[in-house]
């Protein structure tokens, strides 16, 4: 009962601009047309977005003339240079995209089960070849890590030496 009139004042203040928010919210959830005019807003920015990063996607991808023609001929060249590699690696390829998709029910017709223990083998196949393949990578990067470390020792050991030290080991005399 004793509050200050100015405290008083400031939560009527609030409380109008409380229920002034609360008004507004709620005449525009009542104003239909409003809502899809918004809605309608919204929908065309995003799609004119979404074509615009498109269209920036295939003009940015798109090589020039000069580039494909470097590229047919670098294809080329490898094929004369290596087309048993090249036959096995399209034939990889191929098989690939052939387990990718889906079977068809002719292929479940024909070959159902074996069709299913071919697919089986082949990722496990594919497993071991990855796993393979991390185990060797990781080898070589340690074998690396190592050359590293012992030319970086010996390296060290080289400017460690006096100037007097390196010309006796390299000059013939001193092999003699």
């Amino acid at each position: 009962m004793g509050e200050d009139p100015s405290n008083i004042r400031a939560e009527l203040e609030q409380t109008r601009a409380r229920v002034g928010d609360e008004v507004d919210a709620i005449s525009y959830k009542t104003d239909v047309g409003a809502r899809m005019g918004d809605y309608v807003e919204d929908k065309k920015e995003a799609v004119k977005s979404k074509f615009t990063g498109a269209k920036d996607t295939v003009s940015g991808g798109v090589p020039d003339r000069r580039a494909i023609k470097r590229g047919a001929t670098h294809m080329r060249n490898t094929a004369e240079s290596n087309p048993l590699g090249l036959a096995l690696g399209g034939l990889a390829v191929g098989f690939v995209v052939g387990t990718l998709l889906p079977q068809t029910r002719v292929e479940n017709e024909q070959m159902g089960e074996m069709s299913d223990r071919l697919t089986d083998a082949a990722k496990d196949t594919a497993d071991e070849a990855v796993e393979r393949g991390k185990r060797v990578a990781r080898e070589a990067a340690g074998a690396a890590v190592e050359t590293a470390k012992e030319s970086g020792r010996e390296q060290g050991q080289e400017l460690g030496s006096t100037p007097q030290e390196r010309a006796q080991e390299q000059s013939p005399t001193s092999a003699a």
